[in-house]
Protein backbone atom coordinates (compact mmCIF):
# COMPACT_ATOMS: atom_id res chain seq x y z
CA UNK A 1 0.00 0.00 0.00
CA UNK A 2 1.65 3.69 -1.12
CA UNK A 3 2.65 5.92 1.70
CA UNK A 4 0.19 9.23 2.08
CA UNK A 5 1.98 11.93 1.32
CA UNK A 6 2.27 14.71 4.26
CA UNK A 7 -0.21 17.15 4.43
CA UNK A 8 0.32 20.65 3.96
CA UNK A 9 0.42 22.16 7.18
CA UNK A 10 -3.04 24.00 9.03
CA UNK A 11 -1.18 26.84 10.18
CA UNK A 12 0.21 29.33 8.36
CA UNK A 13 3.16 28.33 6.72
CA UNK A 14 6.75 30.94 7.20
CA UNK A 15 8.43 31.14 4.47
CA UNK A 16 12.99 32.38 3.96
CA UNK A 17 13.95 33.96 0.99
CA UNK A 18 17.60 34.99 0.70
CA UNK A 19 18.71 37.57 -1.54
CA UNK A 20 14.44 38.80 -0.97
CA UNK A 21 15.44 42.50 -2.17
CA UNK A 22 17.03 41.57 -5.79
CA UNK A 23 15.26 40.96 -8.73
CA UNK A 24 14.17 37.43 -8.94
CA UNK A 25 14.48 37.42 -5.04
CA UNK A 26 11.60 39.95 -4.83
CA UNK A 27 9.23 38.28 -7.57
CA UNK A 28 9.64 35.14 -5.56
CA UNK A 29 8.67 36.92 -2.12
CA UNK A 30 5.74 38.60 -3.74
CA UNK A 31 4.59 35.20 -5.30
CA UNK A 32 4.99 33.29 -2.04
CA UNK A 33 2.99 35.92 0.21
CA UNK A 34 -0.04 36.11 -2.52
CA UNK A 35 -0.14 32.35 -1.66
CA UNK A 36 -0.92 33.43 1.93
CA UNK A 37 2.82 32.22 3.38
CA UNK A 38 4.43 34.66 6.13
CA UNK A 39 7.35 35.64 4.12
CA UNK A 40 10.61 36.90 5.75
CA UNK A 41 12.17 39.00 3.16
CA UNK A 42 16.53 38.53 3.47
CA UNK A 43 18.67 40.93 2.45
CA UNK A 44 22.88 41.53 3.62
CA UNK A 45 24.04 44.73 1.08
CA UNK A 46 20.56 46.27 0.09
CA UNK A 47 18.64 46.29 3.01
CA UNK A 48 16.30 49.30 2.09
CA UNK A 49 15.26 47.58 -0.82
CA UNK A 50 14.18 44.50 1.40
CA UNK A 51 12.10 46.73 3.93
CA UNK A 52 10.21 48.49 0.90
CA UNK A 53 9.01 45.38 -0.13
CA UNK A 54 8.04 44.38 2.95
CA UNK A 55 5.93 47.26 3.34
CA UNK A 56 4.58 46.69 -0.25
CA UNK A 57 3.78 43.41 0.86
CA UNK A 58 2.07 44.42 3.97
CA UNK A 59 0.08 47.01 2.37
CA UNK A 60 -1.64 44.27 0.23
CA UNK A 61 -2.47 42.46 3.19
CA UNK A 62 0.47 39.79 3.35
CA UNK A 63 2.34 38.76 6.15
CA UNK A 64 6.00 39.37 5.83
CA UNK A 65 9.08 40.91 7.71
CA UNK A 66 12.49 41.54 7.31
CA UNK A 67 15.95 40.07 8.25
CA UNK A 68 19.28 40.68 7.93
CA UNK A 69 22.62 39.09 7.68
CA UNK A 70 25.45 37.76 5.88
CA UNK A 71 25.00 34.13 4.82
CA UNK A 72 28.49 33.58 4.39
CA UNK A 73 29.11 34.14 8.45
CA UNK A 74 28.26 31.15 9.87
CA UNK A 75 27.86 32.85 13.34
CA UNK A 76 25.36 35.69 12.34
CA UNK A 77 23.35 33.60 10.38
CA UNK A 78 22.98 31.21 13.14
CA UNK A 79 21.98 33.88 15.44
CA UNK A 80 20.08 35.61 12.62
CA UNK A 81 18.18 32.15 12.39
CA UNK A 82 17.47 31.29 15.86
CA UNK A 83 15.49 34.51 16.57
CA UNK A 84 13.28 33.90 13.97
CA UNK A 85 13.19 30.10 14.90
CA UNK A 86 11.49 31.34 18.85
CA UNK A 87 8.47 32.16 16.85
CA UNK A 88 8.43 28.47 15.24
CA UNK A 89 9.76 26.62 12.79
CA UNK A 90 10.72 27.57 9.13
CA UNK A 91 8.87 25.44 6.31
CA UNK A 92 9.68 26.84 3.16
CA UNK A 93 13.07 27.82 2.79
CA UNK A 94 14.03 29.67 -1.10
CA UNK A 95 17.80 29.89 -1.10
CA UNK A 96 18.02 33.00 -3.47
CA UNK A 97 21.24 34.89 -2.49
CA UNK A 98 24.21 34.53 -4.62
CA UNK A 99 26.93 36.88 -6.63
CA UNK A 100 28.60 36.88 -9.90
CA UNK A 101 32.38 38.14 -10.12
CA UNK A 102 33.59 37.32 -13.48
CA UNK A 103 36.77 36.21 -15.05
CA UNK A 104 38.92 34.09 -17.25
CA UNK A 105 40.24 31.54 -15.22
CA UNK A 106 43.73 32.47 -15.90
CA UNK A 107 43.30 36.03 -14.47
CA UNK A 108 40.67 35.04 -11.92
CA UNK A 109 41.72 36.62 -8.38
CA UNK A 110 41.57 34.09 -5.55
CA UNK A 111 39.15 36.40 -3.36
CA UNK A 112 37.16 36.21 -6.88
CA UNK A 113 36.70 32.34 -6.68
CA UNK A 114 36.52 32.20 -2.95
CA UNK A 115 33.68 35.07 -2.65
CA UNK A 116 31.53 33.31 -5.40
CA UNK A 117 31.42 30.61 -3.77
CA UNK A 118 31.15 31.33 -0.39
CA UNK A 119 28.24 32.99 -1.16
CA UNK A 120 25.73 30.47 -3.31
CA UNK A 121 27.28 27.23 -1.30
CA UNK A 122 28.90 27.96 2.39
CA UNK A 123 25.76 30.21 2.27
CA UNK A 124 23.83 27.48 1.17
CA UNK A 125 24.75 25.58 4.48
CA UNK A 126 25.05 28.29 6.55
CA UNK A 127 21.32 28.72 6.52
CA UNK A 128 20.03 25.64 5.38
CA UNK A 129 21.59 23.93 8.50
CA UNK A 130 20.15 25.59 11.24
CA UNK A 131 16.84 25.15 9.90
CA UNK A 132 16.46 20.99 9.22
CA UNK A 133 15.51 20.15 12.59
CA UNK A 134 12.99 22.24 13.27
CA UNK A 135 11.50 21.30 9.58
CA UNK A 136 12.13 17.86 9.84
CA UNK A 137 10.14 17.46 13.65
CA UNK A 138 7.04 19.51 11.22
CA UNK A 139 7.09 16.48 8.52
CA UNK A 140 6.94 18.57 6.08
CA UNK A 141 8.80 21.25 4.31
CA UNK A 142 9.94 22.56 1.54
CA UNK A 143 13.44 23.61 0.05
CA UNK A 144 14.13 25.21 -3.19
CA UNK A 145 17.74 27.13 -4.16
CA UNK A 146 17.97 29.38 -7.15
CA UNK A 147 20.65 28.19 -9.38
CA UNK A 148 21.45 29.19 -12.94
CA UNK A 149 21.88 27.66 -16.16
CA UNK A 150 25.90 27.96 -15.96
CA UNK A 151 25.92 25.46 -13.05
CA UNK A 152 24.63 22.88 -16.29
CA UNK A 153 26.11 24.29 -19.77
CA UNK A 154 28.98 26.21 -18.06
CA UNK A 155 29.73 29.52 -19.36
CA UNK A 156 32.98 31.77 -20.33
CA UNK A 157 34.18 33.58 -17.80
CA UNK A 158 32.06 32.00 -15.15
CA UNK A 159 33.96 28.98 -13.99
CA UNK A 160 33.50 30.20 -9.83
CA UNK A 161 30.00 30.78 -10.81
CA UNK A 162 29.42 27.60 -12.47
CA UNK A 163 31.22 26.17 -10.15
CA UNK A 164 29.40 27.14 -7.17
CA UNK A 165 26.14 26.16 -8.36
CA UNK A 166 26.88 23.12 -9.82
CA UNK A 167 27.71 22.01 -6.30
CA UNK A 168 23.74 23.67 -5.25
CA UNK A 169 22.39 20.61 -7.41
CA UNK A 170 24.96 17.77 -5.85
CA UNK A 171 24.01 19.18 -2.31
CA UNK A 172 20.42 19.37 -2.92
CA UNK A 173 19.93 15.96 -4.61
CA UNK A 174 22.02 14.25 -1.76
CA UNK A 175 19.68 16.74 0.95
CA UNK A 176 16.16 15.41 -1.01
CA UNK A 177 17.74 11.89 -0.14
CA UNK A 178 18.07 12.23 3.56
CA UNK A 179 15.35 13.77 4.06
CA UNK A 180 12.50 12.54 1.63
CA UNK A 181 10.96 10.13 4.25
CA UNK A 182 10.04 13.57 6.43
CA UNK A 183 7.88 15.36 4.03
CA UNK A 184 10.54 17.37 2.55
CA UNK A 185 11.45 17.96 -1.04
CA UNK A 186 14.79 19.86 -1.87
CA UNK A 187 14.85 21.43 -5.61
CA UNK A 188 16.84 23.33 -7.77
CA UNK A 189 15.65 25.94 -10.22
CA UNK A 190 18.12 26.85 -12.42
CA UNK A 191 16.96 30.19 -14.97
CA UNK A 192 18.72 30.84 -17.74
CA UNK A 193 18.66 34.67 -18.97
CA UNK A 194 15.95 36.62 -16.90
CA UNK A 195 15.44 40.07 -17.60
CA UNK A 196 17.04 42.24 -14.91
CA UNK A 197 19.49 45.60 -14.70
CA UNK A 198 22.26 43.15 -14.77
CA UNK A 199 21.08 40.96 -18.12
CA UNK A 200 20.50 43.95 -19.62
CA UNK A 201 23.83 45.33 -19.47
CA UNK A 202 25.25 41.81 -20.20
CA UNK A 203 23.08 40.22 -22.97
CA UNK A 204 22.03 42.78 -26.29
CA UNK A 205 18.61 42.02 -27.83
CA UNK A 206 20.45 40.36 -30.70
CA UNK A 207 22.35 38.34 -28.12
CA UNK A 208 19.82 36.87 -26.55
CA UNK A 209 17.85 36.19 -30.26
CA UNK A 210 20.86 34.47 -31.01
CA UNK A 211 21.58 32.25 -28.11
CA UNK A 212 17.50 31.27 -26.71
CA UNK A 213 15.48 29.47 -28.87
CA UNK A 214 12.81 31.78 -27.39
CA UNK A 215 14.27 34.83 -28.76
CA UNK A 216 13.51 36.40 -25.27
CA UNK A 217 14.98 36.67 -21.73
CA UNK A 218 12.55 35.23 -19.00
CA UNK A 219 11.20 37.39 -16.29
CA UNK A 220 11.22 37.21 -12.66
CA UNK A 221 7.94 36.02 -12.56
CA UNK A 222 8.63 33.38 -14.21
CA UNK A 223 11.08 31.75 -12.17
CA UNK A 224 8.86 32.90 -8.94
CA UNK A 225 6.12 30.60 -10.59
CA UNK A 226 8.03 27.99 -11.11
CA UNK A 227 9.66 28.25 -7.05
CA UNK A 228 6.30 29.09 -5.39
CA UNK A 229 4.81 25.57 -7.36
CA UNK A 230 7.75 23.61 -5.75
CA UNK A 231 6.93 25.37 -2.79
CA UNK A 232 3.32 24.04 -2.33
CA UNK A 233 1.63 21.04 -1.49
CA UNK A 234 0.97 20.20 -5.10
CA UNK A 235 4.52 19.39 -5.81
CA UNK A 236 4.77 16.79 -2.66
CA UNK A 237 6.35 14.05 -5.21
CA UNK A 238 8.90 16.57 -6.86
CA UNK A 239 12.20 16.22 -5.33
CA UNK A 240 15.98 16.23 -5.74
CA UNK A 241 15.09 17.84 -9.11
CA UNK A 242 17.22 20.47 -10.82
CA UNK A 243 14.58 22.04 -13.47
CA UNK A 244 15.96 24.79 -15.63
CA UNK A 245 14.03 27.95 -16.59
CA UNK A 246 15.82 28.73 -19.96
CA UNK A 247 13.51 29.57 -23.10
CA UNK A 248 15.16 26.47 -24.72
CA UNK A 249 19.23 27.20 -24.33
CA UNK A 250 19.80 23.28 -22.38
Amino acid sequence: MARAQSSFPTRTVRALVTGGSGGIGAAICRRLAHSGMHVVVHANRRPEEARELVKELGAAGANAEFVQFDVTDSTAASVALERLLAAGPIQVLINNAGVHDDAPLAGMRPEQWRRVIDVSLNGFYNVTQPLLLPMIRTRWGRIVSVSSIAGIMGNRGQANYAAAKAGLHGASKSLAIEVASRGITVNVVAPGIIETPMSAQTFPPEEINRIVPMQRAGTPEEVAALTAFLASNEAAYITGQVISVNGGMA
